[in-house]
C-alpha cells in the first residue's frame, strides 16, 4: 500500500495544502488539496473518494474535480455520511454556486454518491473500509483502510480527545492523526475538537493500553504558524513513548 500525503495542513499557501491523502493512486481520503496536487490524467485514475466531514478544508476540491471529470467524460464515486451529502448538495453542488455534478450529465452523473454508516465494513474498490466516529465540532468519521494484502492504516481526520471508543474498533499499522495546535493552545483544541502534542500523547497511551502496541504515527492538519512548536513537542512525545511520530509534509510517500 502506497500512501501519498497530498495536503498536510489546515491552511493553504504556496507551500501548504489542505489535508488530503491518496492511496495507491486510486483512493483519496478528503479533498482539500486534491485537484491542485494531481494532473488531469491522475485525477481520471481516481476510483473513489472518502470524505470525513463537511468542513470546507476537507471538501473544497469536490466541485473542481467534478468539472474536470465532466469535461473528460469521466466519473467518480464518493462515500460519506448523510451530513456530508447534505452539506455538499446544499452549499456546493446546488446549481447556484456550482453545477450539481450529482445530476450532470443526466444519463451518467459525474459524481455518484454513496452514504455510509459508521461501524459497518464497506468493500470499496478492493479495500475494506471501516468508518468510526471521532470527536470533532461537527459529525466526523475517521477511516480504517485495509488493502487486499492486509495492510491497514487509520486516518482520524479532525478530532479532539476521548478516542478510547474509537480505538476499540481499529488496529492499524500506520496511524495518520491530526495535530492542529501546539501545547499552549490546549484549551482551544479541546473546545474546537482538535489535538495538541500533549493531548495526542494521552490518546496514544490509551491506544497502547487497549491494543498492546503502538503503530507508526504521522501527524497532519498542522497550523503552519505553530508548526515549529508542534514539531519540537512531538519529538518529546515520541521519545517518551519510544515510538515513531513524524510530521507529514506535502508530497510525502509512505509505504506499507
Amino acid at each position: 500500500m502506497n500512501i501519498q500525503i497530498l495536503g498536510a495542513h489546515n491552511c493553504e499557501s504556496q507551500s501548504t495544502k489542505y489535508t488530503c491523502l491518496l492511496i495507491d493512486n486510486v483512493l483519496a481520503i478528503d479533498a482539500g488539496g486534491l485537484t491542485s496536487s494531481l494532473s488531469f490524467q491522475e485525477q481520471q485514475k481516481l476510483k473513489a473518494i472518502l470524505l470525513t466531514h463537511h468542513h470546507y478544508d476537507h471538501i473544497r476540491d469536490i466541485p473542481a474535480l467534478g468539472m474536470n471529470l465532466l469535461l473528460n467524460h469521466a466519473t467518480i464515486n464518493i462515500y460519506a455520511t448523510q451530513s456530508v451529502y447534505d452539506a455538499l448538495t446544499t452549499h456546493l453542488l446546488n446549481n447556484d454556486l456550482y453545477p450539481n455534478f450529482l445530476k450532470r450529465p443526466e444519463e451518467n452523473p459525474t459524481i455518484k454518491f454513496t452514504i455510509i454508516r459508521p461501524y459497518r465494513v464497506e468493500h470499496i474498490e478492493g479495500y475494506s473500509i471501516l468508518a468510526t466516529e471521532v470527536n470533532h465540532s461537527v459529525p466526523t468519521v475517521g477511516y480504517q483502510v485495509t488493502s487486499p494484502e492486509g495492510k491497514t492504516i487509520f486516518y482520524t481526520s479532525d478530532t479532539g480527545p476521548s478516542l478510547a471508543d474509537c480505538w476499540k474498533y481499529v488496529s492499524p499499522q500506520l496511524l495518520i492523526v491530526e495535530v492542529t495546535a501546539s501545547n499552549r493552545y490546549e484549551e482551544f483544541a479541546k473546545q474546537s475538537g482538535h489535538l495538541t502534542p500533549n493531548l495526542l500523547k494521552q490518546e496514544l497511551a490509551t491506544f497502547q493500553q487497549l491494543k498492546g502496541y503502538l503503530p507508526q504515527v504521522v501527524a497532519v492538519h498542522m497550523s503552519p504558524n505553530v508548526e515549529k512548536e508542534i514539531e519540537a513537542e512531538i519529538a518529546i512525545v515520541a521519545k517518551a513513548l519510544n515510538n515513531s511520530i513524524t510530521l507529514a509534509r506535502e508530497g510525502m510517500q509512505l509505504q506499507l
